[in-house]
């Protein structure tokens, strides 16, 4: 232990040696936590926040919502749609309420995790690790799919329908290698604040999305497929199926913690703008792209709204290719999230915190990981996630089983049965707040029992080939 002396001056009173040195001491302390804290608070903006959160809640899911309507009839699929989105929204608001409890900037579901049910903390963790690593992997998988054709439609657009694209330009294992050299610098970025450029321009696309299939309903495209039956309240066997597409469209819990720690002034009436706007957008979107591809196609929908459009068109061809951009640029929001799972993983238990008084600005997160992720650590972490990805992407075409079993364990559980039990856990003894309580311990169940229901499809789709629920 290190003692400080101080020596008395000929003003100084007998005992007070070393009062005045202390009192320095504590000032300097004090101006050099208002420094750490200075420097650890968030600068992201609301705008750059909403961006990032939409842009991982909108994906290709989206263009499965007609097939959804389709199976139930227009108000029940709306319904639904909205039921899924509040539903998803109020997880997002039991997590931010959870995110205070955690070190200053530091919440994740680690840090909550062992204030909550510490023994399961690294199980959560890794558990939504594989489930952001499936989802990169599936995005890299469908750009090889897409992007093929995309050259084929631009090629059959804007060059005579007698020209032949190159072969390279038609390999899937091509483009997803060419896109790897813009998606590798995006994943080594630290903050999710510094996707927000990127995170714009897939919104972009989203738009482009919806004004086709709007326009496409208005003025129909030469060659477009006859209209089928049109119900506003019918039930299929088909709504089993797309009933999960439609709660899964909004997952985007992962990246919640990161917003909230890089937000600046992470108020809760922040919080709420930044759950609400994005979820509130991304049902808008799913609403019109559901509805009005419905009424152009009716009962004949299919899985991809896009896909029913004919390609000849270049209005459609760079559709095909907005779609594209979407997911590619949707993949470093998964990366970011599974990186830093995996570092509580690897962290965890190793970390002991400093001794000072300097409080929590000071500590190495004792709740797991450290404060800032070592250079070494960070760029192992990323080159691992992103190669092993992208090798399993090259060799292999179809995911769609596997993935399907992650996703209903996955997404079910960062998105309810955690934010419920989290919550709950954190507010049980609280007299004042029974009735959140309560709703938070209703959606960890309701979680649990869409989890089962999830499974137990894809069990029966394994076993009988029926198809599997993305």
């Amino acid at each position: 232990m290190v003692q400080t002396y101080g020596v008395a001056n000929e003003h100084d009173e007998p005992g007070t040696a070393g009062a005045h040195i202390s009192g320095e001491s504590d000032a300097l302390l004090g101006a050099d936590a208002s420094a750490k804290k200075l420097k650890a608070e968030g600068h992201a903006t609301i705008h750059s926040c909403v961006g990032n959160l939409a842009n991982t809640i909108v994906g290709s899911g989206m263009l499965t919502f007609p097939l959804a309507l389709a199976a139930s009839g227009i108000i029940p699929g709306m319904i639904t749609c909205l039921f899924s989105g509040g539903v998803a929204a109020f997880g997002l608001y039991l997590l931010s309420l959870c995110a205070v409890k955690a070190p200053h900037r530091r919440a994740s579901f680690f840090a909550i995790a062992e204030l909550t049910f510490p023994r399961a903390a690294v199980f959560f963790d890794a558990a939504i690790a594989i489930k952001c690593f499936g989802v990169s992997i599936s995005y890299l998988i469908i750009i090889k799919a897409l992007m093929p054709n995309v050259v084929a439609a631009l090629y059959h657009d804007l060059a005579s329908e007698d020209t032949i694209p190159p072969a390279w330009a038609l390999s899937g294992r091509v483009w997803i290698t060419i896109m790897m050299l813009i998606l590798v610098p995006l994943s080594f970025l630290r903050k999710l604040d510094s996707l927000r450029h990127t995170s714009y321009i897939a919104l972009f696309s989203v738009a482009y999305l919806v004004v086709i299939v709007v326009s496409c309903y208005f003025f129909p495209i030469k060659g477009t497929q006859a209209r089928g039956e049109v119900h506003l309240i019918k039930f299929s066997s088909n709504f089993v199926s797309t009933f999960p597409v439609q709660v899964f469209a909004y997952t985007c819990a992962q990246n919640l913690f990161p917003i909230f720690n890089e937000i600046n002034r992470n108020t809760q009436k922040r919080m709420n703008i930044v759950i609400g706007t994005s979820i509130g957008g991304a049902a808008v979107i799913y609403e019109i792209i559901a509805v009005f591809g419905y009424l152009t196609f009716g009962s004949k929908v299919g899985a991809n709204i896009i896909a029913m459009y004919p390609s000849t068109s270049l209005f459609i061809a760079v559709g095909q290719l907005a779609i594209a951009i979407l997911v590619m640029f949707s993949y470093p929001l998964q990366v970011h999230p599974c990186r830093n799972c995996l570092d509580k993983v690897f962290h965890a238990g190793h970390v002991l915190p400093k001794s000072g008084s300097l409080g929590d600005i000071e500590m190495e997160d004792e709740h797991g990981g450290s404060p800032d992720m070592s250079p070494l650590k960070h760029t192992l972490l990323t080159v691992a996630i992103i190669t092993s990805g992208f090798t399993i992407a090259y060799f292999v075409d179809d995911l769609q089983m596997v993935l399907s079993f992650v996703g209903s364990t996955g997404s079910t559980t960062i998105s309810f049965i955690l934010p419920g039990l989290f919550y709950w856990k954190l507010t049980r003894n609280d007299p004042e707040g029974k009735q959140l309580n309560r709703a938070a311990l209703a959606l960890a169940i309701y979680g649990v029992l869409v989890c089962i229901f999830c499974l137990s499809y894809n069990i029966y789709s394994l076993v009988y080939q029926t198809g599997t629920v993305h």
